[in-house]
Parts: C-alpha cells; sequence; structure tokens
C-alpha cells in the first residue's frame, strides 16, 4: 500500500494538483487547508475527495471560526488578508467542513497505526517543535501508535524514536527549509520517503494577486515562495 501523507497546502493549488500525479492507495492530511493562498475551493474539494483521514490546523480553525484578522504584518498580515478574501468565496460547506475536522485521529492502515496531529499532542494547533527528540518522546508518552504525523513548521522531518517513528512530510503549499518544491510524503510497507516536486509558482502568485492582496504583502508571499524560506 502507498500512503501519501499531506500537510499545510495553504489554498496553493497548484502546488497541490502538482502532486495529484503521485499515485496512492490512501491519503493523511495533518491539517491547514487554508491561508497564505489564493486557491482555497480546490484545496478543499480534493481533501474532501481523496483524503482518507483529515484533521485541523490552526489556520483552518481561524477560517472556520470567524477570528477577526490580526493587524500585525508579515505572515500575520498574509493570513489576515487572504482570510477575508476566503470568507467572500467559500461557501457555508466549505466552511462547516474545516468547522468539523477533528483535532487529531488515529487511524490504522496497511497493518500499522498512525495518529495524526497538526502540532504537538500537548498543544494539537499551535506549538512549534522541530527535530528535538527528547522532547518528542516525552510529548508521545502514552500514544499507542506506530507512525505519529505531525505538520505546522513547514519543514520535513523523519525521526525514529524507538517505539514510534515520527513524521513531517514538510509543506505542500509554503516550505521554509530553504527548498522552493512542494514537500509531501510516501508511506510503502511501512517505510518513510520524505518527496518534494516543483510547481508553477507563478501561478500561485497569479492567484495571490486575483484575490486582491496588497502589492507589499504579495511581494512578501512571493519572496516566501521563491525560495522556500521565512521572509
Amino acid at each position: 500500500m502507498r500512503i501519501l501523507v499531506l500537510a499545510d497546502i495553504h489554498a496553493n493549488w497548484p502546488a497541490l494538483s502538482a502532486i495529484w500525479h503521485e499515485p496512492f492507495d490512501a491519503c493523511l492530511f495533518l491539517g491547514d487547508l487554508v491561508e497564505y493562498g489564493g486557491d482555497p475551493i480546490p484545496c478543499i474539494d480534493w481533501i474532501r475527495r481523496f483524503a482518507t483521514a483529515a484533521i485541523k490546523g490552526n489556520h483552518d480553525h481561524s477560517v472556520a471560526q470567524r477570528v477577526s484578522p490580526n493587524t500585525g504584518s508579515g505572515l500575520r498580515r498574509l493570513a489576515g488578508e487572504t482570510r477575508q478574501q476566503h470568507w467572500s468565496v467559500l461557501s457555508p460547506t466549505h466552511i462547516k467542513y474545516l468547522a468539523q475536522l477533528p483535532v487529531t485521529q488515529t487511524v490504522q492502515l496497511d497493518g500499522l497505526r498512525f495518529h495524526l496531529v497538526h502540532a504537538t499532542p500537548r498543544d494539537p494547533m499551535d506549538e512549534y517543535l522541530s527535530d528535538q527528540s527528547e522532547q518528542w518522546k516525552i510529548q508521545l508518552a502514552g500514544i499507542k501508535a506506530d507512525i505519529v504525523c505531525v505538520g505546522h513548521t513547514h519543514i520535513p522531518l523523519h525521526l525514529d524514536l524507538g517505539e514510534w517513528q515520527l513524521l513531517n512530510p514538510g509543506s505542500v503549499g509554503q516550505p521554509r527549509d530553504g527548498d522552493p518544491r512542494a514537500a509531501y510524503a510516501i508511506i510503502t510497507n511501512g517505510r518513510i520517503e520524505l518527496k518534494r516536486i516543483p510547481y508553477d509558482i507563478d501561478a500561485t502568485v497569479r492567484g495571490l494577486q486575483n484575490a486582491g492582496i496588497t502589492a507589499d504583502i504579495l511581494e512578501l508571499a512571493e519572496a516566501i515562495l521563491r525560495t522556500g524560506g521565512r521572509p
């Protein structure tokens, strides 16, 4: 069985559609379908159709619960501007789907138990924890799973923690590890492979332009997309 693992799509349809050509038998999605990008509808529709299991990220929560946009700068402002754009285009059905996504989920596939959480078990939506093996072992104590799948950091990671395998497939729609290609993972017979694929970044930038993102924030978003880096 080939299991496709995706996280942090962030309304970037050109990036997600590039991965669509990867063959898979099951798909696990780890949260953050929306914000930062300008094309939320096809991304939500794709996950609704193809995901075997999906969970909620912090940006999904903000859109679904109509959290007031932050008036700050940088990524906070980009999230706020795209959130308002999403509210203008998403149907009640799309909003309901985001609202009803579970915060965590455990599923069994191909003889393996997978535990899905967007950030960390202690703080499922907001905590950042990268390659700190000992901290992860503390976090995962009591979780009965073979592979724990997380997102949120936008940086691919695979740690062998003995009792668990920890997998972060990286971000489909906004990588932040210096590689602008869309990131994802494939699990075949229990073997984890981190993968990358180039996509049409120009199309993603046009989507943001069409969404009405202000010029200075558009410039920031484009720089992140093209460099695979933080602002």
